[in-house]
Parts: C-alpha cells; structure tokens; sequence
C-alpha cells in the first residue's frame, strides 16, 4: 500500500469497529502499555510484531503468552531495537511505541525518518474507545510534573461518590487499553498521562483537562525544558468543556490561552487562596466552588473541608483536591459527591505519609518526592525541619530547592551513595544549618538491586537515629528526598518502607521485621 493510502487508512481508524484487520504493526516495548496494546491489536486482527531490548525470564513470559493469544512475533534482544523489522515481507505501516522509548531511540528515528506514523498506547486507545454494544466513556485528562497520581485517584474517588462508574488509568497503573475493553464499559475515565505519553498522542479530545505544575523534568528524554513544556501542553489540545489550570502556577494559564480547543470551553482555574469568578479555591477553611454555579458573581458553593482531607494537609494536597474537583466538576459531579469523594479517599503511599506522632514530632515519609520541585512541595508544608534527604539526584539542581526552604531546616541528614551536589547547595546557602552526610560512596556495582540493599536499609536506620538525637517538641522530621532511589533502593516504595519500618523500630520501639523490606 503506498504512504498515502496508508495515510488515509490511518485516519478511518476511529473505532474499534474499523478495518484494523492485517495492519501490519510495530509494538516497541512489552512492559504494561506494551503488552497491553499488543493484545488489543491482535484481538483488533492486526499483524503484529512486538519487540524489547530486554531478554529476561519475565519478557520471555511476556512473549509466550502474547504468541498463545494471537499470531504475533516477539523480538527480544538490544539488537531488535536498533532497526525496523519487516512484518509479512514489506515495513511496518504503524509503531505503537511504550511511553519509554525516546524520540532519539534509533528504531523510533528509523520509523520517523521512514514517514511511518508513531502512536502512543493513549493514541491507540482513545481511537478504539467507542465500541458497538458498550457505553463510550468520557474522559479527564490530567498531567503535571508532580501529583498527577494524587489528582487522579481523588477524582476516581469522588466520580464513584456520585454514582458513575470510573477507573483511574494510565500513568497511574492500570493500562488504559485494559479499561477500554472492560466488557461492562465505564462512564468516566480519569486519565494521568506522562509527558513521554503526551508526545505520542494527537487526537483526543477530552472532556476536561488539567495542567498541574510544570518544573524542569525529564529534559533529556525531551531535548530541552521547552519541548517537555509543549508536550505538556498537548494535555489541553481539543478539550470540550473546561480546561483547568493552576492561578499559583502561571506557566499553566499560559498553556489554556496558547491551547487550540472546542468551542464553548471554559477556562477554570483553582488556587488554595480565596477564588475569583471561574476558579475554585479555599475560604475559611472552605474548598469552594466560583465557577460551576449559575451565582458565581457574589457566591460560592461550598463543596468540602480542608480538614476532610486529614490529619496532615500540605497545600499541595489542597491544590490537588480542587483540581480533582475542578475536572469533575465539569463531568456534572455533585457538590456532596465532591465532599464524600474526599472522605472516602484512601491516600496511596509514600506522600506526605504521616508515620508517627511522638513527643511533639511528627514523622512524615514523602519518599515519593524523587525531584527537587516535589520535595519543594513537602519542606514548604512544615516550618522546622530535620531533613532527610539524598538519593541518585539524576544531574538535578539542588540550588533554588535549598535556598527557598533554607528557613525552615533545623538540620540535614543526607541518605544516598552520592550526595556532593546536595551537601554542596547546603554549605552554599544554609551554611548555618548542621548536615549529617551518612553517603556511603559507590559500591562499583552497575547493576540495580533486586531488593532493598543491606546498606541502604543500615543507612536509613542511622538516619533515622540521628534525626531522633536532633528532633524536639515542634520538629518534622521528613524524609523528602530530592532524588531516585535507585542508587540503594530498586524503587522510591522500598525506600518508603525502610523508613517507615526504621521509625517503629527506633522511634517508636516496635522492634524491625526487615523481611518486610
């Protein structure tokens, strides 16, 4: 078939209904959304051909159960992703690519180079998601550099309070082809989209939509801080009916009013200071609505307390909850379904965790904060601090992170293999503030663990010793760390755990059960 034919054929495919029949498709990466937009090819008919750099026990697995529900061929190997394989004799006429894979990948260039279209599993499943015989959901899109998960769970929550039945998806853990073909179907979706899905995404046209934050991230992956932006953006693109921003973050503002989107939507923004006209916001300790009312101009709705949220309230959570509120909102959620959504919320892990209360202290794990902006997030909930932080930094600036919060540390106990460039920012602009540097320098192992290692576990105990030594009546103690966790933990939830099991063993007495870890 030629480019153009191919072209045309491309854009009918709008449904699951199509002619996806013998498309000859290029899936790169097995892992969740790979293995996932495999199986919806191939139960679509397509031809399809799968592959991943990764020759390991579970890609193998991965494989063998691909091949046993359809006739597929699966490429596992570094060599399998340096070039375009042909399928049935001739190219590929669609890559379905991982959210992973980077546009410089040499495969992905080969297939760009070749004018061969490049979807994201988001791109496909939006396409695919209206079906004979099933209800079509709606969609709420949501991104952010940080608490995209925050803001899609509590929007879950709060679509299930009224009555419609919703799943989070994407990003957060369940593949969005595999809520697509649930057999029952769902009425709201609420998506959380990566910037790596954004890029490979061009159609969708959400109901509502938000931009969270922006802060630099993931530049390499992106070529620069402005092409991470725009993808980013891409989150507003053909909205129908709100597009949600943050009034405290402006880079947001600016996405809605570059956005090209449907005509009639609205722009909604949210703040945790008193709201004006069209935004939701916080009034004596009121989340209220000013925009989805018809008496906007002189009154709000009221929708939930901030103490809902519970015993901890960092603004950050304040802010996502209005987001959350604002998207569904938009979908004719309820005032009350909003405020039991909040009650009924069952937090994930690992942010802004309250473990402990002792003595006046409070022991917070905010391990899920793997980059300066989101630690910035915890440090700015709390006023004196002992921080416990370090971590696989990833080339990150330490500077402005320190220098806004170097008021609030009463002390630094810095964890990781290699924390120069933190310690580095401390004595540059908190030069007053003690720093225990417990890095324990590079073991000359490549490789990752496979479990909690033994020295970052010991390490996370003699931080939390130290951090005991130095808290009083009033102090946090917050383990925020600025950094990946992959330099002595396979994942920032196993470096959560080593925390959390170190303040019940010390702290609280509990005695440690590291077979846990």
């Amino acid at each position: 078939m030629s480019e153009a034919g191919t072209s045309n054929r491309l854009e009918g495919l709008t449904s699951w209904d199509a002619d996806w029949a013998g498309l000859r498709v290029l899936v790169t990466g097995i892992g969740l959304s790979g293995f996932s937009a495999a199986d919806t090819l191939i139960e679509l008919g397509a031809r399809v051909v799968v592959c991943d750099a990764t020759d390991s026990e579970e890609t193998q697995a991965k494989a063998d159960t691909l091949r046993i529900v359809g006739a597929v061929d699966v490429l596992l190997g570094p060599v399998t992703a340096q070039s375009l394989p042909l399928i049935d004799g001739e190219a590929p006429e669609l890559v379905v690519t991982s959210p992973g894979w980077s546009p410089a990948q040499p495969l992905l260039a080969a297939a760009a180079a070749d004018g061969i279209p490049i979807w994201g599993d988001v791109e496909l499943a939006w396409r695919v998601r209206e079906r004979a015989g099933r209800p079509t959901a709606e969609w709420l899109t949501i991104t952010g550099t940080n608490g995209k998960t925050t803001t899609v769970t509590l929007a879950e929550s709060m679509l299930r309070a009224a009555g419609l039945r919703a799943i989070a998806a994407g990003n957060v853990g369940t593949p969005l082809l595999d809520a697509i073909r649930d057999p029952r179907g769902y009425d709201v979706i609420a998506v959380e989209l990566s910037s790596f899905q954004l890029h490979w995404s061009y159609t969708l046209a959400p109901l509502a939509s938000v931009c969270l934050n922006l802060a630099e991230d993931h530049v390499d992956w992106h070529g620069g801080f402005e092409a991470y932006r725009a993808d980013k953006a891409k989150i507003y693109e053909n909205t129908r009916v709100a597009c949600v921003y943050n009034v405290e973050s402006p880079a947001t503002e600016r996405m809605v009013e570059e956005a090209d989107v449907q005509e009639g939507c609205r722009a909604i923004g949210f703040t945790t200071n008193t709201p004006s006209i069209s935004m939701l916001g916080v009034v004596d300790g009121l989340l209220v609505d000013r925009a989805y009312i018809e008496q906007r101009k002189d009154s709000a709705a009221e929708l939930a307390a901030v103490t809902d949220l519970g015993e901890v309230v960092p603004r950050h959570l304040v802010a996502n909850a209005l987001a959350a509120a604002a998207l569904v909102r938009a979908a004719g959620v309820p005032a009350g379904a909003v405020r039991d959504g909040i009650r009924n919320y069952q937090p994930s892990g690992h942010r802004i965790e309250l473990v402990a209360a002792r003595d006046g202290v409070l022991w917070i794990n905010d391990s899920k904060a793997t980059n300066p902006h989101a630690a910035h997030a915890a440090l700015s909930s709390f006023h004196s601090v002992v921080w416990i932080a370090g971590g696989l930094s990833k080339g990150v600036d330490y500077n402005d992170l320190v220098r806004d919060n170097a008021g609030r540390f009463k002390a630094a106990v810095l964890i990781g293999r290699d924390s120069t460039d933190l310690a580095a920012a401390l004595h540059r602009h908190a030069p007053d503030v003690p720093v225990i540097n417990l890095a324990t320098g590079h073991t000359g192992k490549d490789e990752l663990p496979s479990q909690s290692s033994p020295d970052g576990v010991q390490v996370m105990r003699a931080a939390v010793t130290e951090a005991l030594r130095i808290a009083a009546d009033g102090d946090t103690v917050l383990m925020a760390p600025a950094a990946a966790s992959m330099d002595q933990f396979p994942s920032y939830a196993h470096r959560g755990a080593a925390f959390i099991e170190a303040v019940r063993g010390i702290v609280e007495g509990q005695g440690f059960t590291a077979k846990e870890l």
